[in-house]
């Protein structure tokens, strides 16, 4: 069998499989994020050692398990201070909070690489983190022994073993090189090697093993990013496939035969060789239907419940556009000032009206996304959903209906899982190539196509959407006024 595992924003999660690829066991555990409302995004990884330390307990009770591949989120930053230890039944090692993707508070140092790399660096990007600590937090730099993502932090305490996991030969620029740590000033000793994906990064270790109740010596393979295993576990391995990473963040990921070369976008090379991966990352989808959801009392209720008090508007929401800007913006407006915003509320606005919009903000996030795909020559064919919003046919619909793209569902949905499959029966050998064993292993559940007869106003109030971010930009700079 094979133990997968995924580091979530705010869930834990892990699958045990077959080699043929059936689900055997599955389980989810929720993570804590301590946010300070503004820039501040952080969690106690500790967290993830006993979720990690519960799943493994668990799954090691089921048989044996041939090979383990951890993904997670990120750019997220974890120093890490110490070497693994066991702790009353929990693997642990000693770290400072972890900075997570959604942390902008190395804004200042972002912009200052950027200029000094000649490059674009976002602050939600390792290196600036590192230098903010360097320069705000001194005393935490200097002890800390390594810069670890969440899923390397995982990988560490499983081998003992500190590695970087490159998702791509060309990606090195978004992480970092000796060249850049020394240029800006920091200790290259504490930034680990880099390993590929579905190179082994080490095996489970007696001490890893007599607390968790895994095999010493069972391999531990490179995962890698979550985006990057969502791409592999969505089957989106084939030229004009988009792998759609629903969750607290959006991940736009498409399959092209060449590189579109444009800062509003990132390339580098796909999973599957000749292809060019090129993604969109939206900050605050699900995050954002979420917060709705808190905002107009569906606290408690289930999500279910909201799409279908959103149900009760028609499309469009009564003209009420929504940007989805909760915590900045990447793709395709890399904006870390840009906020959110209701534009259009009348008093015919309801809570169906305001609910939807927020939905709908979303999806036009998505669209703004795919069409500058489109723009720049790639060819979007089909959306393959996975994470916790794929389970909302009302959603799955609505991204349809506003993109003008068909959705095709998985049938397990939790990608980032099946992808690390996908990776681990690759490097045991039971499959010759990753795109053999995604294409055998995926399959589809469900299929949305757009309706026609909300084309229009889909067209209309993408117009809009594009619109009331350009004006307010130009009115917070100083470059024009609203119109």
């Amino acid at each position: 069998m094979i133990l997968t595992i995924d580091v979530g924003t705010t869930t834990f999660k892990g699958a045990l499989f077959d080699s043929s690829g059936k689900l055997i066991l599955s389980e989810s555990l929720p993570m804590r994020m301590c946010s300070n409302g503004q820039a501040s995004h952080e969690c106690d990884p500790s967290q993830w050692a006993d979720a990690l330390s519960a799943i493994c307990r668990k799954f090691a009770r089921e048989g044996s398990i041939r090979a383990i591949v951890v993904s997670g989120n990120g750019p997220t930053l974890v120093p890490v201070l110490g070497k693994p230890v066991c702790e009353t039944g929990s693997l642990k090692a000693p770290t400072a909070m972890a900075r997570l993707w959604l942390d902008r508070r190395a804004t200042a140092e972002a912009a200052e690489i950027s200029t000094r790399m000649g490059l674009f660096v976002d602050a939600s990007f390792s290196l600036p983190k590192a230098l903010y600590l360097y320069r705000q937090e001194r005393e935490l730099y200097d002890r800390t022994l390594w810069f670890l993502s969440s899923f390397d932090f995982v990988n560490y305490l499983l081998t003992d073993q500190a590695r970087a996991v490159l998702h791509a030969e060309d990606s090195q620029r978004w992480y970092w090189t000796d060249w850049m740590i020394q240029e800006i000033g920091l200790d290259t000793g504490k930034f680990p090697p880099f390993c590929k994906a579905g190179e082994l990064v080490g095996e489970v270790t007696p001490l890893a093993a007599d607390c968790l109740g895994l095999t010493a010596g069972t391999p531990v393979f490179a995962g890698g990013p979550d985006f990057f295993t969502s791409i592999l576990g969505t089957g989106a391995v084939e030229l004009g496939r988009v792998c759609d990473r629903s969750g607290t963040s959006e991940g736009i990921n498409l399959c092209t035969v060449s590189p579109l070369d444009d800062s509003r976008l990132m390339t580098y090379l796909h999973p599957i060789k000749p292809y060019y991966n090129v993604s969109g990352i939206i900050s605050t989808s699900g995050k954002a239907i979420g917060w709705a959801k808190d905002i107009f009392g569906f606290g408690q209720a289930s999500f279910e419940k909201m799409y279908v008090e959103m149900a009760k508007a028609a499309p469009g929401a009564g003209g009420l556009v929504f940007l989805p800007y909760l915590s900045g913006e990447r793709a395709p407006i890399w904006d870390p000032e840009a906020r959110a915003v209701f534009n259009g509320l009348s008093l015919s606005s309801g809570v169906p009206e305001m609910l939807r919009a927020v939905a709908e903000g979303v999806c036009l996030a998505m669209r703004d996304v795919i069409t500058v795909m489109e723009d720049l020559g790639g060819e979007v064919k089909q959306l393959r959903i996975t994470g916790g919003p794929a389970e909302s046919a009302f959603l799955n619909q609505l991204k349809a209906d506003v993109t003008g793209k068909e959705v095709l569902v998985p049938a397990v949905q939790d990608a980032e899982l099946v992808g690390s499959l996908v990776v681990a029966l690759t490097a045991l050998g039971d499959y010759p190539s990753l795109a053999s064993a995604a294409n055998d292993i995926v399959r589809i559940g469900s299929s949305y196509q757009p309706n026609p007869t909300v084309e229009s106003t889909y067209t209309e109030l993408f117009g809009q959407y594009r619109a009331t971010y350009r004006n307010l930009k130009k009115a917070r700079i100083g470059e024009g006024e609203i119109r």
